[in-house]
């Protein structure tokens, strides 16, 4: 037997496993759902195994499957690697940095201007993302997310700790004092749908765990609810270090020194077939070092 699967199949596959539903993978690739639906059964009977269950109209992966999955992500990264080396040889080389919207915006742009100094032979292109990767529509070289996490295929190492306290606009002190977390009950909280239990755990490592503030603010995201604090807003739970060049700009304080509470690391992940990428090597290297040199 031909020890390679039909490329389309593969291609197809992918795509309605990545988004987990036939009619949204042929939305994607601009085809029939029926396509779609061939296609992976082609591709099943070619292999002599189920990759999907079928039930009412849903479909959802095997276990089979999701170990296929992993091995065919890492196969196709590989081949838009070596296709875009080869039709741009002498072209700088592109690395494609996937990070969260804060990671990106309070911590990796402020620094990246050393890393552009020390390979100028190597683009970047940032994209900003709270979805899990494997929930990503793009291919990425190099993921960064807190962790540790599931990531099969992939490699991951943690770089950057972080931990959390009560950060404002210095302004609203002057106007309501904040000298013990009880005072937080005449504050404005602000908070983040990508860190949900962020405040409720803070308050109970504080011995405030009933505290019922003035009121709420809730974002989608966290980067938002930072930067209300930063506008003046209310009291948000920040991340240090991330929040540390706020701080020593006078743009946010940190009346409350205690509880400090540590939350998960941050970590880089790439994909396992292409961990011996020199450019990818350079800026994972690059990552732990910007984090000794800013503990």
């Amino acid at each position: 037997m031909n020890a390679y699967p039909p490329l389309n199949g593969l291609r197809i596959f992918e795509t309605a496993a990545r988004l987990e539903s036939f009619s949204a993978a042929a939305n994607e690739l601009h085809v029939t759902h029926g396509a779609v639906s061939k296609q992976i059964k082609q591709l099943e009977d070619w292999l002599g195994v189920q990759l999907f269950e079928r039930t009412g109209g849903r479909v959802k992966l095997t276990d089979t499957g999701w170990r296929y999955l992993v091995q065919v992500q890492d196969g196709l990264d590989l081949i838009a690697n070596a296709t875009s080396q080869l039709l741009q040889p002498d072209r700088q080389r592109r690395l494609s940095i996937n990070s969260t919207p804060t990671f990106a915006m309070y911590w990796l742009l402020p620094r990246l201007a050393d890393f552009r100094a020390r390979h100028p032979d190597i683009d970047l292109h940032i994209v900003t993302s709270d979805r899990d990767i494997s929930r990503l529509d793009t291919p990425f070289d190099i993921a960064i997310r807190r962790g540790p996490g599931d990531w099969p295929g992939h490699l991951a190492k943690p770089f950057l700790e972080e931990w959390e306290l009560p950060l404002c606009h210095p302004a609203l002190l002057k106007k309501t004092p904040l000298t013990s977390p009880a005072d937080l009950a005449q504050h404005t909280l602000l908070y983040a749908d990508t860190r949900p239990t962020a405040w409720q755990r803070w308050l109970t490592l504080a011995a405030v765990p009933e505290l019922k503030p003035a009121s709420r603010l809730h974002f989608d995201r966290f980067s938002l609810a930072l930067q209300a604090a930063l506008d003046g807003l209310g009291v948000v739970l920040g991340p240090l270090p991330m929040a540390q060049r706020e701080i020593d700009a006078g743009r946010l304080v940190a009346p409350l020194s205690l509880p400090i509470v540590p939350v998960r690391d941050y970590c880089w992940i790439a994909p396992r077939a292409a961990i011996d990428d020199t450019a990818i090597n350079a800026f994972c290297q690059w990552l732990e070092q910007q984090a000794v040199m800013h503990q």
